[in-house]
């Protein structure tokens, strides 16, 4: 999810944006931070945590075959 965050930060607010000053860059990110979290959503996991156990039981075993 902060890569989700940090997308959206990054084509909303950054990637075309100008800023003269370090100060104009920390107000933008700041602003931006503000309304993102004026609005929260909670996180809805969609995966059954026996489904993340077996995936890195299985991602352990293929690493130990390394």
């Amino acid at each position: 999810m902060i890569e989700r965050f940090f997308r959206d930060l990054t084509q909303n607010q950054l990637r075309r944006g100008v800023f003269h000053s370090l100060n104009d860059l920390r107000c933008t990110i700041t602003a931006y931070i503000e309304r993102h979290n004026g609005q929260p959503k909670p996180i809805i996991w969609t995966a059954k945590a026996s489904d993340i156990l077996e995936k890195v039981k299985r991602a352990r075993q293929t690493y130990d075959k390394l």
